[in-house]
């Protein structure tokens, strides 16, 4: 079942608890280095596809309070030459941090396999997000999952070239 949005209800099913969320925001963190640190020594060849063949890219924004340059690998859905992205942190019930550098400062880049280029990053409207939250679902069926596990709307972020 799904609202006009195409998202399914925001009543969690299965929330995490804290503990949860106080054990699974550092592990997280460490698996994501890890993640880009791999990526990036080859290429995307390892780090470059994820459960059930979901691609990942590597987005780098800037750190809203440090000014310092974050990278962290997110799985990505091609839309034309736009890249599009889930802010879902597994629906956890806060935003990833990713998600609140590029509400601060929308000039992000992103590397898929060895390329990177630059991108505007915006947050979409319901409509664009129900269209394109099918597709997202299609690729990585967990994000369905991942919306009833929490009462926030999960954001779903266009990324437009900039170069």
């Amino acid at each position: 079942m799904s609202d006009s949005n195409g998202t399914p209800p925001t009543t969690p099913t299965k929330p995490f608890s804290a503990r949860q969320v106080a054990i699974g925001r550092p592990v997280v963190k460490l698996m994501s280095k890890l993640n880009v640190w791999l990526y990036r020594r080859t290429g995307g060849r390892i780090g470059g596809k994820f459960k059930g063949g979901a691609p990942v890219c590597i987005l780098t924004t800037t750190g809203r309070k440090s000014g310092q340059s974050r990278p962290r690998p997110l799985l990505y859905l091609l839309d034309g030459a736009d890249v599009i992205l889930v802010a879902s942190q597994a629906g956890m019930p806060k935003h990833p941090e990713w998600y609140l550098n590029l509400l601060a400062n929308p000039a992000v880049s992103i590397t898929v396999g060895k390329q990177t280029r630059s991108y505007t990053a915006t947050t979409v409207d319901d409509d664009d997000r129900a269209a394109l939250w099918p597709r997202l679902v299609q690729m990585y069926p967990d994000y369905n999952d991942y919306q009833q596990r929490t009462s926030r709307k999960i954001p779903v972020v266009r990324c437009t070239p900039s170069d």
